[in-house]
Order: C-alpha cells, then structure tokens, then sequence
C-alpha cells in the first residue's frame, strides 16, 4: 500500500505561481534547481515562453448573464472539471522525497489530470494504485519516450494499460537532449535516491562501433529515434488513445492527425530542447486552423497565469499543461504545494472567465483578444 504523503504548510507569502517559483528557489539544491529551471541553450525560447502570454491583452464584453457558468469540457471520452493538466516531468523525487506520489494526490484532489513521466521516479503502477479510486480525479495519461529496445517499449505500454493509465502521451521533440548550459555548468547528476525507476528491467544498449568520420549522434543516438512509421506500429500494440507532444509545425499537426492520433500537444518542451524556436502562443492559432476545430490540442510552456489558460484557450487550445510551476510547489509543500498551484490557477482562470465576459470554455473565443495593432 502506498503511504499518504504528510501534509505540508503553505509560506503565508506565497499567494501566486511566481511566488512558488521564488520560494523554491530557496529550498532546491544547485543541482535541482539546473534541471528543473534551466533550458536550452541562450534560454531564448524558455523566456519567449513567458512573454508571449504576456504580450496579449484581453478585450472583455460586460453585461453578460454569467449565473451557472463553469469551466468543464470533454475530452477524450471523459468530462474533465477544468482545462488543467500537470505535464510530464521526470525525476519528481529531485524536488520532494514524496515525488510524482505527492503529485498525483494533489491532482486528484484538485480535479486536475496527470501525465507521468516515463522517466518518473516513483514506479507508474505505484502512481495510478494510489489515486484509482479516488472518484473526482481527472484523467491519468502516461508519457512514453520511445527505448532502443522495442520489445521493452511494448512492454512499458502493456504495463501502462495493466495499471490503468487512459492514455499514452508520446513525446516526439526530443530524440536528442538539448545544449542545456546550466546543467552542464552545475555538472548535473542524479543522486543515488533517484532513478527513472521504469526503465530498470531494460535491456542495454548494444554497444556501438563507429566508423571513422561517423557521428556518434546520427550514426548511434538517432539509430533508434522514431519516425511516423513507429506510430503505426504504437497504435497496433495499444488500445489507448495516442496523443504526440511537441508539435509546432502546421504540417506535423496534419501528419498527426492523418496518423490516427487522439489529439496533440503543442509544445517546445519548456524550451529545454531546441533554443530560438517561436513561443507556443504565437503557433497556436495557426496549428488550430491546420487541423480544424473538432481535433483535441493542448498546449504547455510558460502559463503561470489563469489569464494565461484564457488566452490559450481563446488562440485554440482546449486545456493545457502545467510543468515547473507544480515543480516549484511540489519542492515548497509536497502534495498541498502541488494543490496550491493548482488551485491558484484555477481561481484565476475562473476570475478571468468572468470579469472577460464567458460563461463558458465554449465562450472563449478568439474575440476574447484584442487583435495586435496594425504597422
């Protein structure tokens, strides 16, 4: 049986997402703070993350009946509470020793859904046993990073379904690590008490012989990266729902839906893979139009606002994901920090529904932002 994670006391001047962040700061260890807060390379796109949400401005409507309004929506056969889903984040433990377990209890008592890392670092069975009965929970969907082992990588997905998981979350954009300068100024490392736990059982590697003037890159890493044709063959292995994480481009997203995929995740992987490419809020709108308007997308990178689910549900997305901000709680208070952050954000998403003029998700439209001046 898992144990319950203690409860833990919010800092009475911790009020909002970016005092999370700033608390945590103070708690987490040079080593954590590299992994969880650094990105890649200049960190162009992990800032531009952040200031694209603040660019936009909403333009309410008042006088507007509000009386029964909420902010529920279905998807993927299930009615979600609210549009907020944590992201997949590996190594949870680095930041509370109750890790992705304090996690998944604040999720399912906040209503919210869950991605699991592959690279957790608490078992997945462990996670999903510990909230399956809990009967207001959201969604439980599994992150899976393709392994050099197929066999293996069958399996995990078979575990993933054995244990209740509704869907597989599958993470394209990250066949290599990116250039992630604080981790390697800080000379990152994982402690003995972490591991991604999943991956134990695997089979090594078998070892690579280069040629003279082959890269150990392209010639050994991306021997194994999957390509479209993989999806096929994770669809024929499953009978979960397949969603791919990391899209930004229109034709990608059309690839992804020709595929048979359940839904996609616009995202630049919190600008921890490849620097300079545009914020998620400027690709959102155009993604949208690329794959119509009844075709689940989500989108991650950069929210710490409620006013900032608004706008990305109003540019076409139909939830989003949260990532280090759960982090940031999750090192302040364990499983209350985690339902913190999580609470803040949903308040605030319902403030900005309501002084924005929506009674509903089905409200919030385009028209919700007012449109970028003219040159």
């Amino acid at each position: 049986m898992s144990t319950i994670p203690a409860l833990q006391t919010i800092p009475p001047h911790v009020v909002t997402l970016t005092d999370h962040e700033t608390h945590a700061q103070t708690l987490l260890d040079a080593n954590a703070l590299a992994y969880f807060c650094g990105g890649a390379g200049d960190e162009i796109t992990l800032r531009g993350n952040r200031q694209a949400w603040d660019r936009l401005q909403l333009l309410p409507r008042v006088l507007r009946p509000m009386a029964g309004g909420h902010t529920r929506l279905p998807l993927l056969g299930r009615t979600l509470a609210h549009p907020l889903l944590i992201a997949p984040v590996a190594f949870q433990k680095l930041a509370h020793p109750d890790g992705e377990l304090a996690t998944a209890y604040a999720a399912a008592m906040q209503g919210a859904g869950m991605v699991v890392s592959t690279q957790a670092s608490i078992l997945l069975e462990t996670v999903a046993r510990a909230i399956s009965a809990e009967p207001l929970r959201g969604p439980l969907w599994f992150q899976l990073y393709f392994q050099h082992d197929r066999g293996f990588c069958k399996e995990l997905v078979q575990r993933a379904e054995e244990a209740g998981y509704e869907a597989l979350v599958l993470t394209v954009d990250a066949s290599s690590s990116g250039a992630r300068d604080r981790e390697r100024r800080t000379g990152f490392r994982l402690p003995e008490h972490v591991s991604a736990v999943n991956l134990k059982t695997m089979p090594p590697a078998p070892p690579l012989t280069l040629s003279p003037g082959q890269s150990p890159l392209f010639d050994g890493l991306l021997r194994h990266a999957p390509t479209w044709d993989d999806i096929a063959w994770l669809r024929s292995i499953t009978r979960l729902p397949i969603l791919l994480k990391g899209i930004l481009h229109e034709e990608d997203a059309r690839l992804a839906q020709q595929s048979g995929s359940a839904g996609i995740v616009v995202s630049n992987h919190g600008g921890r893979t490849l620097d300079t490419v545009p914020p998620t809020a400027e690709l959102l709108p155009s993604i949208r139009a690329a794959v119509g308007a009844d075709f689940p997308v989500l989108a991650d990178g950069g929210i710490r606002r409620g006013t900032d689910v608004l706008k990305a549900l109003a540019l076409g997305a139909d939830a989003v994901m949260i990532g280090r901000p759960v982090i940031y709680g999750l090192a302040n208070a364990g499983a209350m920090g985690v339902a913190h952050v999580l609470r803040l954000l949903r308040d605030e998403f319902e403030i900005a529904m309501a002084l924005s003029g929506c009674a509903t998700l089905d409200d919030i439209t385009p028209a919700v932002l007012r449109p970028p001046p003219t040159a």
